[in-house]
């Protein structure tokens, strides 16, 4: 089944680097997904800070820079609720595609679910799943 973007992750994922776009418009031909954030500005930055959704204050995070080398991205399910954070286990399928994927392409990347990249998942202390970004 072919996938597509719809106009909201279009627009997040063209505050990106190149090389996250390319991954993940590779990505879109073969999982379905959403993208939530790119570049965050100041002020969305530390509203995420202030909700323990990052672990970073405006500038240090590597969404605030232009073009972002962060991107936000999660499974999309057809049914409702198109997001189901409760199903880690899907965002442990998606990130392995996703790695694999930018691993055929020549591009490193990091998931925020192995920050280390040492490939033992439990030892992380905080878990972002939808987080990818550029090494």
């Amino acid at each position: 089944m072919p996938y597509y973007f719809g106009s909201t992750s279009k627009q997040n994922l063209s505050t990106c680097h190149p090389d996250i776009q390319k991954v993940f418009n590779e990505i879109i031909k073969y999982y379905d997904c959403s993208v939530l954030d790119g570049n965050r500005s100041k002020e969305k930055q530390n509203e995420y800070y202030h909700k323990g959704l990052s672990q970073l204050k405006y500038p240090e995070s590597k969404h605030n820079q232009s073009p972002s080398i962060a991107i936000d991205v999660v499974p999309y399910f057809s049914n409702k609720p198109h997001i189901r954070w409760g199903e880690k286990e899907k965002f442990y399928e998606f990130a392995g595609f996703v790695m694999g994927v930018a691993s055929t392409m020549g591009i490193q990347l990091r998931w925020g679910g192995n920050w280390d990249m040492d490939d033992e998942l439990k030892d992380n202390t905080f878990m972002d799943y939808p987080h990818f970004e550029l090494v």
